[in-house]
């Protein structure tokens, strides 16, 4: 199918699109670029439509799953914390300090809990939580993949039960 027959079949559906969009978003430039941005996604992917199925169906699919993934991103986006008391430079002070000394302590606490991980799970973890990815660990240190896995697997769980007090403060 051509890009000039399948634009002529999705328009068709122009008026069903911008109510279904209005459904979603109550809102006439939002609903404008759900459509548009539907349309893009609908071209983008065109040889994954098969002829002879449900045209509308797909569209409005693609719709709806770019409606929630926007969605998704903009609560993640969102988010504003308020607070209704006002606060002061000596609290806000006071707080950085008790802050900055509690911290200490918990990095304090964690290098230890680290420094007493048997080799073969610190090296492969401090790799991980350096941003490396688990095949660049194996490559790096000759294991197999699975290993690697396993090795983080088993020190975040020792770490967890060494630093367990702390997770029951934020619990």
């Amino acid at each position: 199918m051509t890009t000039n027959q399948f634009t002529a079949l999705i328009s068709d559906y122009d008026s069903s699109l911008r109510s279904f969009a209005l459904k979603f978003t109550r809102d006439e430039d939002d609903a404008n670029d759900l459509i548009q941005d539907t349309m893009m996604k609908a071209f983008r992917y065109m040889d994954r439509y098969q002829d002879g199925t449900n045209l509308k169906g797909w569209l409005y699919t693609i719709m709806r799953n770019t409606f929630i993934n926007n969605y998704r991103k903009s609560s993640r986006k969102g988010g504003v914390i308020t607070q209704s008391e006002e606060l002061s430079s000596v609290q806000l002070n006071i707080s950085q300090i008790n802050n900055a000394a509690e911290g200490a302590f918990v990095l304090g606490d964690i290098q230890v809990a680290l420094s007493n991980l048997a080799e073969q799970y610190r090296i492969p973890f401090v790799r991980y939580v350096e941003g490396y990815k688990y095949e660049e660990i194996a490559a790096e240190l000759s294991i197999p993949l699975g290993t690697v896995k396993t090795r983080i697997h088993e020190a975040r769980r020792i770490l967890s039960r060494k630093l367990q007090m702390y997770k029951e403060k934020v619990n």
